[in-house]
């Protein structure tokens, strides 16, 4: 994302003025409302194909024309992909027009997530495509892009790809990359996975990730909060027989390997579909949920464990999410898209899984609305899509929970299979007509000088009183898509708190106070933030 103009003002304006609640939702158990606004927000798109497409259908949210809103980028499948450019108002109602170009309107997309590999303070897309050719995408400012995967040397190859991470290794001008695929070209065997390393100013020929087995979901991540980012993958048991989910050892610099049994690693076969992970547990280290078919994982680290040693707490936590909670279909559920945000702003996260049958499978439920589990604070979750009024029947693929009006309030983007996209804004405690926070805020924005300017591999901290919310920096995961912009962190009733930025390299920034419901940017070049104030 581009750097924002400093603006040392308060957010104000009669735009964002809104109420403010300790109560909440539906009932008052915290729920926000979510508006369907589809047929009003200007986007007509939809995700289509036969078997090669049954899988991915991601969007890529990001800000391309810099003002701080974020564009979508989805996913068309057997139809060409498309960006639409966001031109909500502030606090108002959802509203985005399609910007065609020959660049961009791709076909054979699986998916995109959005970078910015060159430092220039652009954000890039890595476009994800079945058969044809992964594509990087160079942002030129006001939503322009030029193709570069020539001329950085990224071999497009011509796999089934639909996941992708990317992590800066060292002083490298370049991030690493990684390439999850899905199929191999015949489209019958697990396709070969790839890391890509930076020689230079362009980059060197890929390193197979092998053995692979059928990948749908990569991320890098800091697992054990040493400093040493690692790449987690989520695999298709249906298509291996020996196979099992992955944790690839990369040294910097040196070859990466498989974590084994003797480091730790348990061995766990599922059919993995999307990757999401946060700090549930207030240890600084990442909890991993992972989607599949039938219960959905949430793995957390031995307490003690030195290796990669996990255990499972979906059914403690209440985010098995096995069975549709709705349409009265008892077959086993299809997840896909996890992502833990905030949506009510009370403070704990929450977790939002798309769902949707891979096609027409008899074994797995055809009515399987997306979950939207609602964090509570005694860490635990509670089902809440119907109460906020989410639940639909479209066979759901990728998604972002993201800030579209710039009003404190995580929206909601859908992708779905062989139907439009779905748009919903959040309206907090209030309507379509007055929206209301059930609670305080804050977004932040990070910036570093020189190579990796979003700081990706850092760690953000707030403290909210004597509690200290941590969020990880990555790009990848998800189900097809990402998302690079604001870092959203719900306050709940506190009007202030402190921020911190523990960067890539490990070093510490100071702790820099903040007001609750604003807009702020953390560059390491100072040691005090600067608050942005949205306009229309």
């Amino acid at each position: 994302m581009r750097r924002l103009t400093v603006a040392r003002s308060l957010l104000i304006g009669a735009a964002l003025s809104l109420a403010v609640g300790c109560g909440g939702g539906d009932g008052g158990d915290g729920t926000p409302h979510f508006i369907d606004e589809t047929a009003t927000a200007g986007i007509d798109h939809q995700y289509t194909g036969e078997f090669a497409y049954f899988v991915g259908g991601g969007v890529a949210a990001f800000d391309c024309n810099g003002d701080t809103r974020d564009e979508l980028f989805i996913a068309g499948g057997s139809s060409p992909a498309a960006l639409y450019r966001n031109d909500s108002k502030v606090g108002g109602t959802l509203q985005f027009t399609a910007l065609p170009s020959p660049v961009t309107d791709l076909t054979d997309v699986t998916g995109a997530y959005p970078l910015d590999i060159d430092a220039d303070n652009e954000t890039d897309l890595m476009v994800l495509r079945r058969g044809a050719g992964n594509v990087l995408l160079r942002g030129l400012g006001d939503c322009r892009f030029e193709d570069a995967t020539a001329s950085l040397g990224i071999y497009p190859g011509g796999a089934w790809t639909v996941a992708f991470s990317a992590m800066w290794e060292g002083d490298a001008s370049l991030p690493t990359l990684a390439f999850g695929n899905y199929l191999a070209p015949d489209g019958d065997t697990c396709g070969d996975s790839e890391l890509v390393r930076p020689n230079g100013s362009t980059y060197d020929t890929p390193i197979t990730l092998s053995p692979s087995y059928c990948t749908l979901s990569v991320l890098f991540s800091d697992w054990g909060r040493t400093g040493q980012r690692d790449l987690r993958m989520a695999n298709d048991r249906h298509y291996y027989l020996d196979g099992s989910e992955q944790l690839w050892k990369i040294p910097a610099g040196k070859s990466p390997t498989l974590y084994t049994e003797a480091d730790g690693w348990k061995p766990l076969q599922i059919w993995g579909m999307g990757i999401a992970s946060h700090d549930l547990t207030g240890d600084g280290k990442p909890e991993v949920f992972i989607t599949s078919q039938g219960d959905n994982k949430l793995q957390t680290l031995d307490t003690g464990a030195t290796g990669p040693t996990y255990h499972d707490i979906a059914v403690d936590r209440g985010v098995t999410a096995a069975q549709p909670y709705a349409g009265g279909d008892v077959l086993p559920s299809t997840a896909w898209h996890p992502e833990f945000e905030d949506v009510n702003n009370d403070g704990f996260i929450d977790l939002f899984v798309t769902k949707g049958n891979v096609q027409a499978q008899v074994d797995n439920a055809k009515l399987d609305p997306s979950n939207l589990l609602m964090g509570q604070p005694d860490g635990t979750f509670v089902e809440r899509a119907e109460q906020a009024g989410v639940t639909a029947y479209d066979k759901a693929r990728g998604a972002a929970l993201v800030d579209l009006n710039l009003d404190g309030l995580l929206d909601m983007v859908v992708v779905n299979r062989e139907a439009n996209i779905t748009i919903r804004r959040n309206v907090g405690d209030g309507n379509a007509e007055h929206p209301a926070l059930a609670g305080h805020w804050l977004q932040v924005q990070v910036h570093q000088p020189g190579p990796n300017a979003n700081a990706i591999g850092g760690w953000l901290q707030v403290k909210v009183g004597d509690r200290i919310i941590e969020r990880e920096l990555t790009i990848g995961g998800g189900h097809a898509g990402g998302k690079l912009g604001w870092i959203h962190t719900g306050l709940g009733d506190a009007v202030s708190a402190e921020v911190r930025m523990q960067w890539p390299d490990g070093e510490l920034g100071p702790w820099m106070p903040v007001t609750a419901d604003t807009f702020i940017t953390i560059d390491r070049a100072s040691d005090q933030p600067t608050t942005f104030v949205p306009k229309d």
